[in-house]
């Protein structure tokens, strides 16, 4: 398709041309212009609401325009059946930020550090007079009070000595030295090097036989064959699959994004979420040495990872029946680019659904589970995340996502250090976090809905429980934003009930689903650090907000270089009344990451996600109907008959 056909339907490049020769017209073009964030407007509820098929598709594109030149940002949105500018904000950066780093940033960087005679000092004094052998990191700065900073574009470079020519450099960084990169003005703001002076040695080549070993040849074929074809089907971005339906989007800074999911309950179409997103993630690191002490990178805010989507490949990234989906995002000179194959649908088995063996007669029933994956890869420099939306034939919704790649690296001083795992001699690995921020636009049974908080409790020996063994839960209502900031708890069970305001289900409850977190730490930055004002969000596990529609991003519009309080902190202040209102759940998880030698020199997946279950959403088990599996049928003429 070239033109949408409904007002959620990703951006495409007809559109994309539209938006440039409006700015243009409008004056806003030249050599000097970059484009950042390009991505859909969606429309406001009441619009979405009355538009019907046929009618004109209401459209507009925000956009983010940098001009090099002028050293100027400015927040843009365009309604492109009009042709016109809707939207027009200049940012100051001191208190906004500035976009994400540009493509071009990372080549400017690199060509700016190597040219500083203070850098090539410092190279040379670790015997290195080759700088062609020297690769640069060029990494988001961060906000860390230096006065002469405020107002550029800045960029901090680390270095690894490439002696393989591979992937395998980050096995050589060259500890102890950190260039502050102006690209306003071109040129090293600021060199700092600790005297840190070896570099480790050893290969970390994963891919080199003389590190991994010959392959093995005792693994069977695993294969997943379908050969009546998948039970899903999609037409329009619109996915159908036993009873789920949705709709599929996809962006530059988020990736994949899902819209009016729903469950057919009988007959019945009942909305779930309007949309579901990765607003955001932060990976902080905690090594406290000036080379590392800064590093805290917003991939989605930052890097826009939506762009950063890999190719996902037949019988290598996927399993099964599968149906690719290829996705148009828009470069930093707002030319349409597409990522082939970047979403991934497909069925999985997943063991037992419900089974009971009837002692009376000895016959036994058994359903499976089956789930529909919805999945996306992106590589961010050093680290790669998968991004698993799960739908259970139950009701049940998941997101599982992937951590995997190569840990970013360090000199490491041999012994005892609490901030980096020495991974291989002379090579450590600092401590950090990876934290996301999952924007829930609930609607359980349409869009007023409220919070409540369930806490597990053990009850005293008493008149009401005289033998000790009662136990319940407690039930805390969250009425308004300021409430709503909450800590999961695993010591007391907690989990958050999303309930309609409207709806109830045939016992009178209101029809509900549950947040159910893993509960692992949130944000380890000390209290007034300045990576704790920046993602704030990941300081709290869960957040309600009324719905906004352009409150979109848990760090804020611009992360990069923002002094910190945007986002959810400034979303929130109002303290908007969210009981039985249109709202928004924000729910923070994550991984802290000790490194372990087993995660050197290429990671095994690491996981963190949460669960979304029903719980009184539907009148019974929704599954009654699902038939035995035909793989049973193929080797018993009854799915667990006695032999």
């Amino acid at each position: 398709m070239t033109q949408p056909i409904h007002p959620l339907d990703p951006i495409t490049a007809p559109e994309i041309a539209v938006l440039k020769t409006t700015l243009a017209e409008a004056g806003i073009e030249g050599p000097q212009i970059r484009y950042s964030y390009v991505m859909l407007r969606e429309p406001d509820r009441a619009t979405l609401r009355a538009w019907t098929q046929g009618a004109p598709v209401p459209r507009e594109i925000g956009v983010l325009v940098t001009d090099k030149a002028a050293n100027t940002a400015r927040e843009m949105v365009v309604d492109i059946p009009a042709r016109r500018i809707v939207h027009d904000r200049m940012l100051d950066p001191a208190t906004d930020g500035w976009g994400p780093i540009l493509d071009e940033d990372y080549v400017a960087a690199e060509e700016i550090a190597k040219a500083d005679p203070d850098y090539r000092a410092a190279m040379e004094r670790r015997g290195i007079t080759d700088l062609e052998r020297v690769r640069c990191a060029p990494l988001s700065a961060g906000v860390f009070g230096h006065a002469d900073e405020v107002g550029r574009r800045m960029i901090r470079v680390l270095s690894f000595l490439d002696q393989e020519g591979t992937h395998a450099m980050f096995a050589h960084p060259i500890e102890g030295v950190v260039a502050h990169v102006d690209l306003t003005e071109r040129r090293v703001l600021r060199l700092v090097d600790t005297g840190y002076p070896s570099i480790p040695a050893e290969s970390g080549d994963y891919l080199d036989p003389a590190i991994a070993g010959a392959p093995r040849t005792d693994m069977k074929p695993l294969r997943i064959t379908q050969p009546e074809g998948a039970s899903f089907t999609i037409r329009d971005h619109v996915l159908d699959w036993q009873n789920w339906r949705l709709r599929i989007g996809f962006n530059g800074r988020e990736g994949l994004t899902l819209h009016d999911i729903a469950f057919n309950d009988r007959g019945r179409m009942r909305p779930i979420l309007n949309r579901a997103s990765i607003s955001e993630m932060v990976v902080p690191y905690g090594e406290p040495q000036p080379t590392h002490d800064w590093q805290n990178y917003f991939d989605a805010g930052e890097y826009q990872f939506g762009r950063l989507a890999n190719s996902l490949v037949l019988g290598c990234d996927c399993l099964g029946k599968i149906h690719y989906l290829d996705a148009t995002v828009v470069d930093d000179f707002c030319q349409p680019v597409i990522i082939r194959n970047a979403i991934c649908i497909h069925e999985e088995d997943y063991g037992t659904l419900w089974k009971h063996t009837d002692f009376m007669t000895g016959q036994g029933t058994v359903r499976r589970q089956r789930r529909l994956v919805i999945s996306f890869f992106v590589t961010v420099g050093n680290y790669d995340y998968g991004f698993y939306w799960y739908l259970y034939l139950d009701g049940r919704i998941e997101l599982e996502c992937k951590a995997t790649g190569i840990v970013f690296t360090s000199g490491h001083p041999g012994g005892a250090y609490d901030y980096a795992t020495l991974m291989a001699p002379g090579l450590g690995a600092p401590i950090h976090q990876h934290m996301f921020s999952a924007r829930l636009d609930v609607a359980i049974d349409g869009d007023r809905c409220h919070v409540d908080e369930l806490d597990v409790a053990r009850l005293p020996i008493g008149p009401e429980n005289p033998l000790g063994n009662a136990f319940t839960r407690h039930v805390t209502r969250l009425r308004t934003e300021a409430e709503a900031q909450r800590d999961a708890d695993n010591a007391v069970g907690r989990v958050w009930r999303i309930a309609s305001s409207e709806a109830r289900n045939r016992v009178g409850e209101p029809t509900a689903y549950v947040l159910m977190p893993e509960g692992q730490p949130g944000l380890l930055a000390a209290e007034g650090a300045s990576i704790r004002k920046r993602a704030a969000f990941a300081t709290r596990h869960l957040w309600v907000t009324r719905h906004d529609r352009d409150q979109m991003w848990a760090a804020g519009y611009t992360p990069n270089q923002h002094p910190g309080g945007a986002g959810l902190p400034s979303y929130a202040a109002a303290d908007r009344d969210i009981d039985g209102q249109d709202i928004v759940v924000w729910h923070s998880f994550g991984l802290t990451h000790f490194p372990r030698p087993e995660d050197w020199p290429v990671m095994p997946v690491d996981y963190a996600g949460f669960k979304l279950r029903p719980e009184g959403f539907f009148d019974r088990n929704p599954t009654l109907d699902v038939p035995e599996d035909p793989n049973g049928r193929e080797h018993s003429s009854r799915c667990c008959a006695p032999d």
